[in-house]
Order: C-alpha cells, then structure tokens, then sequence
C-alpha cells in the first residue's frame, strides 16, 4: 500500500497582534480542496493551536486544508476579544483560501467560539465576512449557554446557567439558515453538556434549522478524549465524521 503523505505544516499571521497566528497543514491538496479552520479547546484560558494534532494531520492526508489558529485567552483576555479573534481567522481564510468549501468549527471552547460566529452574525460582518460564507459547522462539546470563564470573568459563579448575548443560544433563530452541521459529544462529557446540547437541538428544531444537523455521541469517552493520541479508533471516527459532513457540504452545494 502507498504511504500516507507527508503533512506540510506552515505558519502564517491572521490578523496583526502578536498573538493571531494560524498553522495550515497541506498534505498534496488539489485545487479547491475543502478548508477547515479549527478552534482548540482549553476553556478560553489554556490550548494550543497545535491541540489535537493526531486528527488535525489525519483530515490533511484526505486532502482538506486545515487552519488551526491561536487566539486571545484568559487572564489576558477579556470577552469578547477571543471572538474578534475567532472571526478574524475565518475572515482571513474567506479572503486567503478562495473558492472552496470552507468548514469552520472546534472542540470545547472552540466549538464555543465556532458556534458564536454561527448563530450572532455580526461577528463575521464585523471582521468583513459572512455566516453564509461558511459551508459548514463542526462542534464539538461546545458550550451553548454563556461560557463559564465568561461568567468568572463578570463576578458571578462559573456553576451557573445563563442566556445572554454572550450564549450561542440566545441567537438562534435570529437567521433563517444552517448550513449542514455536526455536533459531537462525549458519553461521559462534562457535568451539564449533553443537556445544554439537547436544548440547543430543540431550540434549532422550534426554528425549523435542525433538518442538516447531526448528532454524534462518542461512547466509551470523556470530554473530547477521542482527540487525545491515545485513543487513535476515536482520532479516526472523528475525522470520519467531519469527511462524512465534507461530503454533505458538497450535497447541499
């Protein structure tokens, strides 16, 4: 059997901050290949774009173009700065990688940031892009109600379940579409997360937005575990799963 090829790793700036930098792996993608920008997770205070390597160089040798960026994060950190960052990566790879499907999503805290440019749309507009710009949406035990860091950061108990603007949430229903998306979850996630995930689902079905949603549950794993390096059957369902989104992009296209 051939070898897998080899994943070309580069590193490039997407915004002019020190900090805004992204990582874009290539393994011999043709012309037009799909583009995936990937938020790590770390709760908004910790991560690295690096995160998530195993399965990150795994969608590179399909084909997919995958950015992985830093971003802004606590205690330097205030809200909504790692969402202006957020936005800004998606807008860069808008202008930058052109004329291809462009998926956008993360695990933890950056299916949080991922789903923040989903649902508020003045994210996006405000970095000089669009929701409709985007294909697709990976998220990956995000949370959908206002992040907790956000709450420690206001004073009041990261325990606490709130809806405010700062919640994917509270936006639902303020856009008539959803590209097609993936929603993954650990069996064993964090206290919380599968509920908050099953309100999200039912608010997206009250708008008539749920029709290209997907739920995937990961047994046998705790909160993203199957990202780890450890867990290689989980790495390659995982990325099974954004191909398998990849594929529906190109249905709906």
């Amino acid at each position: 059997m051939p070898a897998d090829p080899a994943v070309d790793l580069r590193t490039t700036a997407y915004g002019r901050l020190p900090g805004q930098r992204v990582d874009i792996r290539t393994a011999g993608a043709e012309r037009g290949a799909p583009v995936l920008v990937y938020f790590h997770g770390g709760g908004l205070e910790g991560g690295d774009r690096r995160d998530a390597a195993g399965v990150l160089d795994r969608l590179a040798r399909t084909g997919v173009t995958v950015a992985s960026p830093s971003y802004r994060l606590y205690p330097d950190a205030r809200y909504p700065e790692f969402i202006t960052d957020a936005a800004a990566c998606v807008a860069w790879a808008v202008r930058e990688l052109p004329e291809r499907p462009l998926l956008v999503g993360g695990s933890s805290a950056g299916a949080y940031l991922a789903m923040m440019l989903c649902f508020d749309a003045h994210w996006l507009a405000g970095a000089g892009a669009a929701v409709t710009d985007v294909a697709g949406w990976v998220f990956d035990a995000g949370q959908s109600t206002t992040h907790f860091n956000v709450l420690r950061e206001r004073g009041i108990d990261p325990r606490r379940v709130l809806v405010d603007e700062a919640a994917p949430l509270f936006h639902v229903g303020t856009q008539s579409q959803l590209a097609p998306t993936l929603i993954v979850l650990a069996a064993d996630d964090v206290p919380g997360r599968r509920e908050q995930t099953q309100v999200l689902l039912a608010t997206l079905g009250a708008h008539g937005l749920d029709a290209q949603v997907r739920l995937e549950v990961m047994a046998g794993y705790r909160h993203s575990g199957y990202l780890d390096d450890a867990a290689p059957q989980g790495q390659a369902r995982f990325a099974d799963l954004v191909l398998e989104l990849i594929d529906d992009v190109g249905r709906a296209a």
